[in-house]
């Protein structure tokens, strides 16, 4: 089927010469997306929970969403394509009128961030799934040798 999904998690994040590598996967694959060193820290931070002095954009982003009733249904990494990866954002609108789903186009790493940050579910789609390479092994290696690749 056409819009069959995987769910997956973020496996690990860690310094890469483009700024960090999030692996992204689960049990059956796991691929690497290459993010900002800025934003995988903030994803990182989510992922710890750490406290913040001030509010990061994405606390801002929560909190529209909180204030007009808009809750983060999911994320979908969709597609590849010249070496960029797209995601679209799932929102649920619904108050005692109406239900409204709506789905924005947004980078992966703002996606991760905000799927992180309010624990909502990450999923790609089957066929990038199917297409991305498994880098298990990679990440089992850098795991091994404590952070760091041979």
């Amino acid at each position: 089927m056409k819009n069959e999904v995987v769910p997956v998690e973020i496996r690990g994040i860690y310094p890469a010469s483009s700024g960090c590598a999030l692996f992204v996967g689960n049990d059956e694959k796991v691929f690497i997306i290459n993010v900002e060193s800025a934003m995988g820290r903030i994803i990182g931070e989510f992922i710890r929970e750490s406290k913040k002095e001030r509010p990061l954009t994405h606390d801002l982003i929560a909190d529209i969403f909180r204030g007009f009733a808009i809750r983060v249904e999911r994320v979908i990494i969709t597609e590849l394509r010249n070496s960029t990866y797209y995601a679209r954002l799932i929102l649920l609108q619904e108050n005692e009128l109406a239900r409204k789903i709506v789905e924005i186009d947004a980078r992966p790493s703002d996606c991760l961030a905000i799927a992180t940050a309010q624990k909502r579910p990450i999923f790609v789609a089957q066929a990038l799934f199917d297409q991305v390479d498994d880098m298990s092994e990679v990440l089992d290696k850098i795991n091994e040798n404590g952070d760091e690749l041979e």
